[in-house]
């Protein structure tokens, strides 16, 4: 029993810096917006960039737009992706919406000089969005919504979020000008960049080469919880020449701290590698939801 409650301290423990890191994840997002972005009449993508632009239009509070106007892409990804992934991202949009409401009237940190604008305002919103996303939650729904339509149609994850966004600019456009949309294009842009350095793949999926002791329990898990697919491979060790059985599996960004949690509960001394994968195409297998 002392055994069992030793084992999941460090669990829960490292569930809830998961989620302190998220919830700090959208507050940094909420100051790039509210200090850098939003004064200066530069927007973000994403159903953050529609709910700016409502806001405007409408005078209604910009952080209970973030939150409604992501509920159902929570739901979304709480079908698809799966239950912790939802609850990390309630926790990083509250966070947002909420850090939005009491900065509203914090002073610009700077002001006029468009090119700093955009370059300082992508960091600190992109720094935000990263730490969420490294830590198994999102900040913005239009991500989520990629990742299912990237299983439907012949296109990558990165071309759907390129092209969803397109027409959020454009509608930026409508409250901001050109100029604005374009500003808010850039600064986007810079955000993204900033993602793909703190959480290391901003787009794109991954894969996962395993090497364990326990090569079907893995796989068997992996199925079930993620509901992907795995292909078994015979390797042989150079030094000891045993001969083991490799799995690989290819997953999308947002399932990769699942993976990982699945890994180091079944063998923590897995030996493993991970790839970046520009685009997956092909294939027949069908995911189930994820727990």
């Amino acid at each position: 029993m002392n055994t069992t409650k030793k084992h999941h301290r460090p669990k829960r423990l490292k569930i809830a810096f998961r989620a302190l890191m998220v919830i700090i994840g959208g507050i940094i997002a909420a100051y790039g917006l509210e200090t850098v972005l939003i004064p200066n009449h530069v927007s973000d993508g994403g159903v953050t960039g529609i709910s700016i632009v409502a806001s405007n239009l409408f005078g209604l509070p910009l952080g209970v737009l973030i939150a409604v106007i992501n509920i159902p892409f929570v739901w979304l990804g709480y079908q698809q992706i799966g239950k912790s992934f939802a609850i990390f991202s309630i926790l990083g949009i509250v966070s947002l919406a909420v850090g939005t409401s009491l900065m509203h009237h914090t002073p610009a940190i700077i002001e006029g000089d468009t090119l700093l604008v955009t370059v300082v305002g992508g960091i600190i919103l992109g720094f935000g969005m990263g730490i969420a996303l490294r830590n198994g939650g999102a900040l913005d729904g239009i991500d989520m919504l990629a990742v299912l339509l990237s299983r439907k149609l012949p296109f990558g994850t990165s071309d759907l979020i390129l092209f969803l966004n397109a027409f959020v600019f454009i509608f930026v456009s409508l409250v901001f000008g050109l100029q604005g949309a374009i500003l808010s294009a850039i600064a986007y842009f810079i955000a993204s960049k900033v993602i793909h350095i703190v959480e290391v793949g901003l787009s794109g999926s991954k894969t996962f080469q395993i090497i364990t002791s326990q090569p079907a329990l893995m796989v068997e898990t992996i199925r079930d919880r993620l509901g992907r697919s795995a292909t078994y491979k015979e390797a042989y060790g150079g030094y000891s020449h045993e001969k083991f059985k490799e799995i690989t599996c290819v997953i999308n960004r947002l399932e990769e701290s699942k993976m990982k949690e699945i890994i180091n509960e079944i063998d923590p001394t897995a030996f493993v590698t991970v790839y970046d994968v520009a685009e997956v195409k092909g294939g027949n297998f069908r995911k189930n939801n994820i727990h």
